[in-house]
Parts: C-alpha cells; sequence; structure tokens
C-alpha cells in the first residue's frame, strides 16, 4: 500500500486530497484500487507518508503496533479500518469460503521431468529415426514411454504402464495410455532388437552432429544379466563367469562402447559362455558395420582384455591398454591419455605410457 495524492479543481479553487491504494492485478495490466480516503492529511511532511502507509497496512492486517503514534494518525488507521470493513461487507456476497481441510488432490500427474525428455526425443529426432526403420506410429509412441521411463523413473514392464498413467505423458502425446500392459511392452522391446543396428547408426550421427562428438577415444567393457528359468528358447543363454555371483543361471554377456564424453556408441549381446578377451574383435567389427570407427581411435579396455591373442583376432588391431579407474579427475586422466597416446599404434608402447598417466583396475 502506499499513499496517494489527488488534486481536482471544482469552482475555480483547488481541492488536495490524499487517498490510501494499493495495486491489484487485473486483466487489462496492474491498477491502483482505493482502500479509503486520508483527507488532505493537513501539515504533514510527505517523507512520512511512506511510514504511515506502512503503519496503516499493517493495522488493517491485524498487527499491532508497540510504537506510540500520534492522534492523528490513530484517527487515520480508525478511518481506514472502518472503510476496509464496510467494503469487505459489500464484497461478501462475491467470496467463495473453502474448507482447506477438506480439500482432496485426485489424479496428480508428473510433467516436468516428462516435459523435459519429450523435448530431448524431439532434439534427437528420434521419431524420425524409428519411421525410417519401418516403425508405425504406435511402435514410436510406446518406445517414447520406455526410454522416458527408464531415464526418469526406472521401474519393469509390469511397473511401466503403471507409471505411464501417473505421468503427464498422454496428455503431451495425445494419447490414452490407460490399457497399456506389459505384454505390448514386451513385445515392443522384441521389435526394437530386431532394428537396434540401424537405430544405433542413426542415433550415433546425429548426436555427433549436436554436440560435436570426438572419435579419439573409446571406452569398451563388459557386463552380464542372469535369467531365471531354463530360457530353451534363447541360444546364448549359458551358464558361465558370473559377475552377479549367480553361477547357478544361464546368463548372457552386453558388451558396451562408449566415447570420450560418456555417449554410447555401440553395443552387443553375446553368449553367456563367452570369455571377455574373445569378445574384443567381434565388437570391433561390430562397432566398425554400424557406425564406423575412425582409424586413429584408440580403444581403451579392461587388463583381463589386453592379451595377445586379442590383438591377433583383430584383422586391423586398435590400442589396446588398461581400464582407467574413473575419479572426479577421469576427464583431465582422459586429456593426459590423449596427449600421450598420440602417434603410438602398438600395444607394447602404449602400456607404459597408459602406467605413467593413470591409476589401473585389474
Amino acid at each position: 500500500m502506499f499513499i496517494k495524492r489527488t488534486q481536482r479543481t471544482l469552482r475555480g479553487k483547488t481541492y488536495t486530497n490524499h487517498l490510501l491504494v494499493e495495486s491489484v492485478a487485473t486483466e487489462r495490466g496492474p491498477r491502483h484500487r482505493v482502500i479509503c480516503s486520508l483527507g488532505s492529511l493537513g501539515p504533514a511532511p510527505k517523507a512520512q507518508w511512506l511510514k504511515l502507509a506502512h503503519h496503516l497496512q499493517d493495522s488493517l492486517g491485524g498487527q499491532e503496533s508497540f510504537l506510540e503514534h500520534s492522534a492523528e494518525e490513530q484517527a487515520l488507521v480508525q478511518k481506514a479500518t472502518l472503510a476496509a470493513k464496510g467494503k469487505k461487507e459489500r464484497d461478501a456476497g462475491n467470496d467463495i469460503c473453502i474448507d482447506l481441510e477438506k480439500v482432496e488432490v485426485e489424479e496428480a500427474r508428473q510433467a516436468g521431468t516428462v516435459h523435459v525428455g519429450h523435448q530431448i526425443w524431439q532434439r534427437l529426432g528420434l521419431d524420425q529415426i524409428l519411421a525410417e526403420v519401418g516403425f508405425s506410429h504406435k511402435t514410436r509412441l510406446l518406445t517414447q514411454v520406455m526410454t522416458l521411463n527408464r531415464l526418469i523413473e526406472p521401474s519393469s514392464e509390469l511397473a511401466m504402464s503403471e507409471w505411464a498413467a501417473r505421468s503427464a505423458l498422454g496428455d503431451i502425446l495425445k494419447e490414452d495410455f490407460s490399457q497399456l500392459n506389459e505384454d505390448r511392452l514386451y513385445r515392443n522391446m522384441d521389435r526394437l532388437y530386431s532394428k537396434r543396428g540401424p537405430i544405433e547408426a542413426a542415433l550415433c550421427a546425429k548426436e555427433k552432429s549436436l554436440f560435436s562428438l570426438q572419435e579419439s577415444i573409446l571406452l569398451y567393457d563388459l557386463t552380464s544379466t542372469y535369467f531365471e528359468g531354463l530360457c530353451l528358447s534363447n541360444p546364448k543363454a549359458k551358464r558361465g563367469y558370473s559377475r552377479d555371483s549367480r553361477p547357478d543361471c544361464k546368463q548372457v554377456v552386453v558388451g558396451l562402447v562408449l566415447d570420450a564424453e560418456g555417449f554410447p556408441r555401440a553395443h552387443e549381446i553375446f553368449a553367456g559362455n563367452r570369455t571377455d578377451s574373445t569378445t574384443v574383435a567381434d565388437m570391433l567389427a561390430v562397432l566398425q558395420k554400424r557406425v564406423g570407427k575412425s582409424k586413429d581411435a584408440t580403444v581403451v579396455v579392461d587388463r583381463g582384455m589386453a592379451i595377445p591373442k586379442t590383438w591377433q583376432r583383430s584383422k586391423r588391431p586398435a590400442i589396446i591398454g588398461w581400464w582407467p579407474l574413473l575419479s572426479p579427475s577421469g576427464s583431465a586422466i582422459l586429456t593426459n591419455m590423449k596427449s600421450r597416446l598420440a602417434g603410438r599404434r602398438s600395444c607394447e608402447n602404449l602400456l607404459p605410457a597408459m602406467k605413467a598417466s593413470t591409476k589401473c583396475v585389474c
């Protein structure tokens, strides 16, 4: 609130009046609403108007003052209080009373993170990439749901349908996911797997153009995932070295290649009984076929895969070294590797440079 001075001339005589007003937002922008008229304010200096306005605002809000005020100020406070009370009574018919204890929220949906994920999907052109490999509109929608779930709230296919109903994804995509079930999601995963090659190739090209990615260093490592049951229809499900301490279960080995910035380049599924070192040559062939590999790229692997047999299996061996123990200084390690490995094309020359530049894990 503040005090506003107005003047009006009537029959040659100028009358000065002071109004207690407040700023309110309207459809036409901010406007001044008059609380009450304060008269001429007598000899009160302009420097005290703001102090008086704050006093009036506190009084109208029910806050008592412990300071002493003049009789004129007390009279103005009483006048402003009566005016505000009368205005409140006149507007009482337009008020709506709400019992906050009885307010309930229904169908609250997660919107912020879903919206951001949808924008990333569009920037990467994933819908167009999937359309180019022959996927229908429904399949592209299901794929977006699965991708955003992995990004925002990773869950199983059974819980994924419930998450889609709780999110605002249906509103954003203008699609009803109330009947979505895990069977449709499982079938969609099978369709995606059969087209993983062209999808990875197109996505890598898009990421490279968007983020100006370099191909000087590639990082390759493996993990595994096991199954419950006999898995008779999965020829790659075999018993082998279990990273999950489940040697009783069949498993598959998953190989993944990343660039120095952490962007995935390619992945492949190997039989569960494959040893790590035997996958390197196959993974390099997959990488070359799908997305291409620069002839000067350095492939960094775990020490267990850097053995002479691995180099011999590769028709055109990349430089193979040790997997660095990435810490908060991981970026500096990779930068140091780039400078030290410049021009080196053999594993024998690589190992001393790797040992001098970073810590290593077995």
